[in-house]
Protein backbone atom coordinates (compact mmCIF):
# COMPACT_ATOMS: atom_id res chain seq x y z
CA UNK A 1 0.00 0.00 0.00
CA UNK A 2 1.11 3.60 -0.99
CA UNK A 3 -0.58 6.54 0.64
CA UNK A 4 -0.08 9.96 -0.50
CA UNK A 5 0.16 12.56 2.35
CA UNK A 6 -0.65 16.35 1.31
CA UNK A 7 1.04 18.74 3.56
CA UNK A 8 4.20 18.32 5.48
CA UNK A 9 3.07 19.78 9.21
CA UNK A 10 2.86 18.21 12.38
CA UNK A 11 -0.69 16.13 11.17
CA UNK A 12 1.30 15.17 8.31
CA UNK A 13 4.56 14.22 9.28
CA UNK A 14 3.26 12.21 12.26
CA UNK A 15 1.02 10.29 9.85
CA UNK A 16 3.75 8.81 7.64
CA UNK A 17 5.81 8.10 11.10
CA UNK A 18 2.76 6.47 12.03
CA UNK A 19 2.56 4.79 8.55
CA UNK A 20 5.74 3.64 8.28
CA UNK A 21 5.23 1.95 11.96
CA UNK A 22 2.33 -0.34 10.33
CA UNK A 23 4.62 -1.13 7.32
CA UNK A 24 2.80 1.12 5.12
CA UNK A 25 4.53 3.57 2.22
CA UNK A 26 3.89 6.93 2.69
CA UNK A 27 4.85 9.94 0.71
CA UNK A 28 4.61 13.21 2.00
CA UNK A 29 3.67 16.88 -0.24
CA UNK A 30 4.75 20.00 1.16
CA UNK A 31 4.10 23.10 -1.01
CA UNK A 32 6.94 25.13 1.16
CA UNK A 33 9.98 24.75 -0.42
CA UNK A 34 11.87 24.58 2.44
CA UNK A 35 10.62 23.37 5.63
CA UNK A 36 11.79 25.71 8.22
CA UNK A 37 11.20 26.01 12.17
CA UNK A 38 8.66 29.18 11.96
CA UNK A 39 5.60 29.46 14.40
CA UNK A 40 5.70 30.12 18.07
CA UNK A 41 4.53 27.69 21.34
CA UNK A 42 2.12 25.43 21.36
CA UNK A 43 0.88 22.37 23.61
CA UNK A 44 1.00 18.43 23.51
CA UNK A 45 -1.50 17.18 25.94
CA UNK A 46 -1.42 13.95 27.58
CA UNK A 47 -2.97 11.50 25.02
CA UNK A 48 -0.87 12.64 21.88
CA UNK A 49 2.25 12.87 24.45
CA UNK A 50 1.05 8.95 24.63
CA UNK A 51 1.47 8.26 21.06
CA UNK A 52 4.82 10.25 20.01
CA UNK A 53 5.98 7.70 23.01
CA UNK A 54 4.61 4.93 21.14
CA UNK A 55 6.42 6.01 18.14
CA UNK A 56 10.07 6.73 19.97
CA UNK A 57 10.43 10.25 20.69
CA UNK A 58 10.35 10.22 24.75
CA UNK A 59 14.04 11.55 25.02
CA UNK A 60 13.48 13.93 21.99
CA UNK A 61 9.93 15.23 23.54
CA UNK A 62 12.08 15.58 26.93
CA UNK A 63 14.98 17.18 25.10
CA UNK A 64 12.85 19.73 23.23
CA UNK A 65 9.73 20.57 26.05
CA UNK A 66 8.83 21.63 29.07
CA UNK A 67 6.78 19.07 30.89
CA UNK A 68 3.78 21.58 31.86
CA UNK A 69 3.07 21.22 35.86
CA UNK A 70 -0.41 23.13 36.44
CA UNK A 71 -2.22 25.78 34.87
CA UNK A 72 -3.73 28.95 36.97
CA UNK A 73 -6.29 31.50 35.93
CA UNK A 74 -5.73 34.89 37.27
CA UNK A 75 -7.27 38.53 36.44
CA UNK A 76 -5.01 41.53 35.39
CA UNK A 77 -3.31 42.18 38.78
CA UNK A 78 -2.63 38.20 39.09
CA UNK A 79 -5.07 37.36 41.99
CA UNK A 80 -6.09 33.59 41.54
CA UNK A 81 -9.05 32.86 40.20
CA UNK A 82 -8.63 29.04 39.49
CA UNK A 83 -6.04 26.17 39.36
CA UNK A 84 -5.32 22.71 38.08
CA UNK A 85 -2.60 20.74 38.16
CA UNK A 86 -1.34 19.13 34.38
CA UNK A 87 0.24 16.06 32.88
CA UNK A 88 2.06 13.67 35.12
CA UNK A 89 0.84 15.85 38.39
CA UNK A 90 -2.59 15.36 37.52
CA UNK A 91 -1.98 11.58 37.50
CA UNK A 92 -1.14 10.88 34.01
CA UNK A 93 1.15 8.46 32.85
CA UNK A 94 2.23 10.75 30.00
CA UNK A 95 3.36 14.53 30.41
CA UNK A 96 1.90 17.62 29.02
CA UNK A 97 4.74 19.37 27.47
CA UNK A 98 4.98 23.01 26.19
CA UNK A 99 7.15 22.92 23.14
CA UNK A 100 8.01 25.41 20.02
CA UNK A 101 6.01 24.09 16.97
CA UNK A 102 8.84 25.19 14.57
CA UNK A 103 11.26 22.66 17.00
CA UNK A 104 9.00 19.68 17.28
CA UNK A 105 8.04 19.97 13.19
CA UNK A 106 11.66 19.34 12.72
CA UNK A 107 11.93 16.93 15.17
CA UNK A 108 9.68 14.61 13.26
CA UNK A 109 10.87 15.65 9.66
CA UNK A 110 14.11 14.62 10.17
CA UNK A 111 12.64 11.12 11.55
CA UNK A 112 10.72 11.07 8.09
CA UNK A 113 13.72 11.01 6.22
CA UNK A 114 15.82 9.21 8.45
CA UNK A 115 13.29 6.34 8.67
CA UNK A 116 11.30 6.13 5.08
CA UNK A 117 14.00 7.74 2.94
CA UNK A 118 15.57 11.00 2.32
CA UNK A 119 13.03 11.39 -0.58
CA UNK A 120 9.52 10.96 1.63
CA UNK A 121 8.76 14.39 1.83
CA UNK A 122 8.68 16.26 -1.46
CA UNK A 123 9.18 19.88 -0.70
CA UNK A 124 8.06 22.47 -3.08
CA UNK A 125 5.72 20.25 -4.30
CA UNK A 126 1.85 21.30 -3.90
CA UNK A 127 -1.52 19.55 -4.24
CA UNK A 128 -3.85 20.83 -7.55
CA UNK A 129 -6.30 18.06 -7.64
CA UNK A 130 -7.07 14.19 -7.46
CA UNK A 131 -8.76 11.45 -9.45
CA UNK A 132 -9.67 8.41 -7.94
CA UNK A 133 -11.37 5.07 -8.67
CA UNK A 134 -12.14 2.04 -7.68
CA UNK A 135 -9.08 0.89 -6.63
CA UNK A 136 -6.11 3.69 -6.84
CA UNK A 137 -5.53 7.44 -6.56
CA UNK A 138 -3.55 9.52 -9.22
CA UNK A 139 -2.83 12.51 -7.29
CA UNK A 140 -1.74 15.85 -9.66
CA UNK A 141 0.90 18.07 -7.92
CA UNK A 142 2.86 20.94 -9.16
CA UNK A 143 5.92 21.56 -8.39
CA UNK A 144 6.51 25.30 -7.62
CA UNK A 145 10.07 26.16 -8.65
CA UNK A 146 9.69 24.84 -12.27
CA UNK A 147 6.04 24.63 -12.95
CA UNK A 148 6.15 21.16 -13.85
CA UNK A 149 2.67 19.19 -13.04
CA UNK A 150 3.65 16.31 -11.65
CA UNK A 151 1.30 12.86 -11.18
CA UNK A 152 1.75 10.29 -8.57
CA UNK A 153 0.12 7.06 -7.93
CA UNK A 154 -1.14 5.58 -4.61
CA UNK A 155 -3.61 3.78 -3.20
CA UNK A 156 -5.21 6.60 -0.80
CA UNK A 157 -4.51 10.16 -0.03
CA UNK A 158 -4.77 12.26 2.87
CA UNK A 159 -5.13 15.44 3.21
CA UNK A 160 -3.06 16.94 5.94
CA UNK A 161 -2.69 20.05 4.87
CA UNK A 162 -4.11 22.67 7.34
CA UNK A 163 -6.63 25.45 7.52
CA UNK A 164 -6.80 26.33 3.77
CA UNK A 165 -7.00 22.65 2.60
CA UNK A 166 -6.83 22.47 -0.59
CA UNK A 167 -7.63 18.36 -0.31
CA UNK A 168 -10.79 19.84 1.61
CA UNK A 169 -11.81 22.63 -0.83
CA UNK A 170 -11.78 19.59 -3.58
CA UNK A 171 -14.07 16.96 -1.52
CA UNK A 172 -16.17 19.79 0.38
CA UNK A 173 -16.42 22.92 -2.64
CA UNK A 174 -19.41 24.89 -1.39
CA UNK A 175 -18.23 25.39 2.13
CA UNK A 176 -17.77 28.88 2.51
CA UNK A 177 -15.70 30.95 4.69
CA UNK A 178 -13.88 30.31 8.05
CA UNK A 179 -15.91 31.19 11.14
CA UNK A 180 -14.47 34.26 13.14
CA UNK A 181 -14.84 34.57 16.73
CA UNK A 182 -14.46 38.27 16.70
CA UNK A 183 -11.16 37.65 18.70
CA UNK A 184 -7.80 39.10 17.02
CA UNK A 185 -4.61 37.07 18.37
CA UNK A 186 -1.11 38.34 18.50
CA UNK A 187 1.34 35.47 19.44
CA UNK A 188 5.20 36.03 20.43
CA UNK A 189 7.88 34.51 21.87
CA UNK A 190 10.29 36.27 24.94
CA UNK A 191 12.99 35.49 27.71
CA UNK A 192 11.61 36.55 30.91
CA UNK A 193 11.91 35.74 34.44
CA UNK A 194 11.04 32.42 35.59
CA UNK A 195 7.91 32.55 37.17
CA UNK A 196 5.27 30.56 39.79
CA UNK A 197 6.87 26.91 39.42
CA UNK A 198 8.82 27.42 36.71
CA UNK A 199 6.40 24.63 34.74
CA UNK A 200 3.16 26.43 34.97
CA UNK A 201 0.77 27.63 32.41
CA UNK A 202 -0.91 31.23 33.04
CA UNK A 203 -4.23 32.57 31.33
CA UNK A 204 -4.54 36.00 32.60
CA UNK A 205 -7.79 37.19 32.06
CA UNK A 206 -8.88 41.38 32.96
CA UNK A 207 -12.66 40.32 32.16
CA UNK A 208 -13.19 43.32 29.42
CA UNK A 209 -12.06 41.09 26.34
CA UNK A 210 -8.68 40.75 26.77
CA UNK A 211 -6.56 37.84 27.75
CA UNK A 212 -3.18 36.56 27.98
CA UNK A 213 -2.19 33.40 27.87
CA UNK A 214 1.95 32.89 28.81
CA UNK A 215 3.97 29.46 29.45
CA UNK A 216 7.82 28.58 29.31
CA UNK A 217 8.50 26.09 26.10
CA UNK A 218 12.56 25.81 26.46
CA UNK A 219 14.79 23.14 28.69
CA UNK A 220 17.58 25.51 27.98
CA UNK A 221 16.46 28.42 29.59
CA UNK A 222 15.10 26.90 32.81
CA UNK A 223 18.42 25.56 32.89
CA UNK A 224 19.66 29.07 33.38
CA UNK A 225 16.82 29.87 35.45
CA UNK A 226 15.13 31.59 32.92
CA UNK A 227 12.03 31.03 30.69
CA UNK A 228 11.62 31.48 27.14
CA UNK A 229 7.90 32.64 27.83
CA UNK A 230 5.37 32.23 24.76
CA UNK A 231 2.51 34.18 24.60
CA UNK A 232 -0.65 35.07 23.10
CA UNK A 233 -2.89 37.95 23.62
CA UNK A 234 -6.41 37.71 22.69
CA UNK A 235 -8.86 40.57 22.72
CA UNK A 236 -12.46 40.87 21.27
CA UNK A 237 -12.36 43.06 18.49
CA UNK A 238 -15.63 42.32 16.76
CA UNK A 239 -18.83 40.07 16.89
CA UNK A 240 -18.85 36.62 15.98
CA UNK A 241 -18.98 36.60 11.73
CA UNK A 242 -17.75 34.69 8.61
CA UNK A 243 -14.02 35.58 7.62
CA UNK A 244 -13.56 38.89 5.20
CA UNK A 245 -10.48 37.27 3.77
CA UNK A 246 -7.40 34.53 4.82
CA UNK A 247 -6.45 34.04 8.27
CA UNK A 248 -2.36 32.38 8.00
CA UNK A 249 -0.57 31.46 11.34
CA UNK A 250 2.78 33.47 10.38
CA UNK A 251 0.99 36.82 9.77
CA UNK A 252 2.81 39.88 10.74
CA UNK A 253 1.59 41.70 13.56
CA UNK A 254 2.73 45.42 15.31
CA UNK A 255 3.21 45.54 19.03
CA UNK A 256 1.18 49.14 18.36
CA UNK A 257 -1.87 46.89 18.09
CA UNK A 258 -1.48 44.75 20.87
CA UNK A 259 0.42 46.54 23.98
CA UNK A 260 -2.51 49.83 24.64
CA UNK A 261 -5.09 46.39 25.60
CA UNK A 262 -2.49 45.57 28.55
CA UNK A 263 0.17 48.10 29.07
CA UNK A 264 -2.02 49.01 32.94
CA UNK A 265 -1.80 45.23 33.47
CA UNK A 266 0.15 44.64 36.71
CA UNK A 267 1.17 41.10 38.15
CA UNK A 268 4.16 41.36 40.29
CA UNK A 269 5.70 37.98 38.82
CA UNK A 270 4.98 38.88 35.21
CA UNK A 271 5.95 41.63 33.39
CA UNK A 272 2.97 41.74 30.91
CA UNK A 273 4.09 45.03 28.94
CA UNK A 274 7.58 43.58 29.37
CA UNK A 275 6.93 40.79 27.73
CA UNK A 276 4.62 41.88 25.14
CA UNK A 277 7.15 45.08 23.87
CA UNK A 278 10.59 42.38 24.56
CA UNK A 279 9.48 39.61 22.04
CA UNK A 280 11.80 39.76 18.31
CA UNK A 281 8.56 39.07 16.33
CA UNK A 282 4.76 39.13 16.84
CA UNK A 283 2.37 37.12 15.10
CA UNK A 284 -1.28 38.15 14.47
CA UNK A 285 -3.87 35.73 13.33
CA UNK A 286 -7.66 35.94 13.77
CA UNK A 287 -9.43 33.08 15.97
CA UNK A 288 -11.24 30.95 13.27
CA UNK A 289 -12.52 27.33 12.98
CA UNK A 290 -15.37 25.99 10.88
CA UNK A 291 -18.35 23.63 11.57
CA UNK A 292 -18.18 20.08 11.91
CA UNK A 293 -18.42 17.98 9.06
CA UNK A 294 -20.95 15.43 8.80
CA UNK A 295 -18.36 13.46 6.75
CA UNK A 296 -14.84 13.97 5.99
CA UNK A 297 -13.55 12.30 2.82
CA UNK A 298 -15.08 10.21 -0.08
CA UNK A 299 -13.96 6.73 -1.26
CA UNK A 300 -10.10 6.14 -1.29
CA UNK A 301 -9.65 9.79 0.26
CA UNK A 302 -9.98 11.64 3.80
CA UNK A 303 -9.04 14.69 5.60
CA UNK A 304 -6.83 14.43 9.04
CA UNK A 305 -5.99 17.55 11.89
CA UNK A 306 -6.87 20.99 10.95
CA UNK A 307 -7.88 20.04 7.60
CA UNK A 308 -10.34 17.70 9.02
CA UNK A 309 -11.44 19.95 12.24
CA UNK A 310 -9.77 23.66 12.21
CA UNK A 311 -10.38 24.71 15.95
CA UNK A 312 -9.91 27.48 18.23
CA UNK A 313 -6.53 27.18 19.59
CA UNK A 314 -7.83 28.36 23.24
CA UNK A 315 -8.24 24.64 24.80
CA UNK A 316 -4.57 24.15 23.57
CA UNK A 317 -5.71 20.69 21.67
CA UNK A 318 -5.37 21.14 17.71
CA UNK A 319 -1.89 19.37 17.24
CA UNK A 320 -2.57 16.67 19.95
CA UNK A 321 -5.37 15.93 17.73
CA UNK A 322 -3.96 15.77 14.64
CA UNK A 323 -1.84 13.39 16.02
CA UNK A 324 -3.86 11.09 17.18
CA UNK A 325 -5.86 11.08 13.86
CA UNK A 326 -2.56 9.73 12.47
CA UNK A 327 -2.25 7.51 14.85
CA UNK A 328 -5.77 6.04 14.19
CA UNK A 329 -5.47 6.29 11.02
CA UNK A 330 -2.65 3.78 10.34
CA UNK A 331 -4.43 1.57 13.05
CA UNK A 332 -7.24 1.15 10.85
CA UNK A 333 -5.55 0.83 7.87
CA UNK A 334 -2.89 -1.82 8.98
CA UNK A 335 -6.12 -3.70 10.90
CA UNK A 336 -8.45 -4.08 7.52
CA UNK A 337 -8.09 -5.67 4.89
CA UNK A 338 -10.20 -3.00 2.50
CA UNK A 339 -8.30 0.38 2.64
CA UNK A 340 -11.86 2.27 1.97
CA UNK A 341 -13.62 0.25 4.99
CA UNK A 342 -10.46 1.56 7.19
CA UNK A 343 -10.73 5.11 6.34
CA UNK A 344 -14.45 4.94 6.87
CA UNK A 345 -13.83 3.34 10.14
CA UNK A 346 -10.95 5.72 10.88
CA UNK A 347 -13.53 8.74 10.44
CA UNK A 348 -16.07 6.87 12.68
CA UNK A 349 -14.01 7.00 15.67
CA UNK A 350 -12.17 10.87 14.71
CA UNK A 351 -14.88 12.67 13.23
CA UNK A 352 -17.40 12.87 16.09
CA UNK A 353 -14.38 13.31 19.08
CA UNK A 354 -12.79 16.15 17.36
CA UNK A 355 -15.97 17.44 16.52
CA UNK A 356 -16.90 17.56 20.71
CA UNK A 357 -13.61 19.15 20.58
CA UNK A 358 -14.46 22.26 18.16
CA UNK A 359 -17.39 22.71 19.88
CA UNK A 360 -16.00 22.51 23.34
CA UNK A 361 -13.43 24.94 22.30
CA UNK A 362 -16.13 27.38 21.13
CA UNK A 363 -17.96 26.92 24.34
CA UNK A 364 -15.20 27.89 26.36
CA UNK A 365 -14.20 31.04 24.75
CA UNK A 366 -17.85 32.34 24.64
CA UNK A 367 -18.15 31.48 28.76
CA UNK A 368 -15.06 33.71 29.50
CA UNK A 369 -15.95 36.06 32.70
CA UNK A 370 -16.87 38.99 31.64
CA UNK A 371 -17.26 41.86 34.72
CA UNK A 372 -15.05 44.62 34.29
CA UNK A 373 -13.15 43.88 36.78
CA UNK A 374 -12.45 40.01 38.47
CA UNK A 375 -10.73 41.51 41.57
CA UNK A 376 -13.46 44.43 42.44
CA UNK A 377 -14.71 42.70 45.19
CA UNK A 378 -14.85 39.54 47.19
CA UNK A 379 -18.37 38.67 45.81
CA UNK A 380 -16.90 39.05 42.57
CA UNK A 381 -13.91 36.93 43.20
CA UNK A 382 -16.07 33.95 44.35
CA UNK A 383 -18.20 34.49 41.33
CA UNK A 384 -15.45 34.28 39.16
CA UNK A 385 -13.36 31.61 40.47
CA UNK A 386 -17.03 29.30 39.91
CA UNK A 387 -17.17 30.61 36.47
CA UNK A 388 -13.01 28.87 35.89
CA UNK A 389 -13.81 25.93 37.82
CA UNK A 390 -16.95 25.22 35.85
CA UNK A 391 -15.50 26.05 32.53
CA UNK A 392 -12.38 23.37 33.33
CA UNK A 393 -14.97 20.91 34.11
CA UNK A 394 -17.26 21.31 31.42
CA UNK A 395 -14.11 20.91 28.72
CA UNK A 396 -13.38 18.31 30.08
CA UNK A 397 -16.14 16.28 30.57
CA UNK A 398 -16.99 17.53 26.62
CA UNK A 399 -13.02 16.42 24.96
CA UNK A 400 -12.97 13.31 27.06
CA UNK A 401 -10.23 14.22 29.70
CA UNK A 402 -10.44 11.15 31.41
CA UNK A 403 -7.12 10.52 33.29
CA UNK A 404 -7.70 6.79 33.98
CA UNK A 405 -9.28 6.27 30.56
CA UNK A 406 -6.04 7.22 28.74
CA UNK A 407 -3.91 5.69 31.36
CA UNK A 408 -6.05 2.19 30.79
CA UNK A 409 -6.69 2.48 27.27
CA UNK A 410 -5.07 -0.43 24.81
CA UNK A 411 -2.30 1.00 22.77
CA UNK A 412 -2.96 2.24 19.33
CA UNK A 413 0.51 1.01 17.77
CA UNK A 414 -0.34 -1.13 14.89
CA UNK A 415 0.49 -4.59 14.05
CA UNK A 416 2.20 -4.39 10.59
CA UNK A 417 -0.42 -4.81 7.64
CA UNK A 418 -0.93 -8.31 6.34
CA UNK A 419 1.24 -8.66 2.87
CA UNK A 420 3.18 -5.77 3.49
CA UNK A 421 7.29 -6.94 2.60
CA UNK A 422 9.38 -5.94 5.75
Amino acid sequence: MHVVVSGGGIGGLTTALALHEAGIRATVLERTREIRPLGVGINLQPHAVRELTELGFADELAAIGVPTADMVWVDRTGNRQHHEERGIARGYRWPQYSVHRGELQMMLLAAVRERLGPDAVRTGTAFEGVRHTADAVRVRAGVRETGEAVDIAGDLLVGADGLHSAVRAGLHPDEGPLHWSGTMMWRGVTETEAFLTGRTMVHADAGRGARVIAYPISPGAAGRGRSLTNWVCMVSVADPQPLDGAAGWNRAGRIEDVLPHFADWEIDWLDVPGMLTGAGDILEYPMVDRDPLPSWGDGRVTLLGDAAHPMYPVGANGASQAIVDARVLAYELATHEDPVAALRAYEDKRRAATSAVVLANRQMDRSKPRSPSASATGSNTALTQGVYTKIATTYRNSTGDDVAGLNARASLHPPIRKGTPT
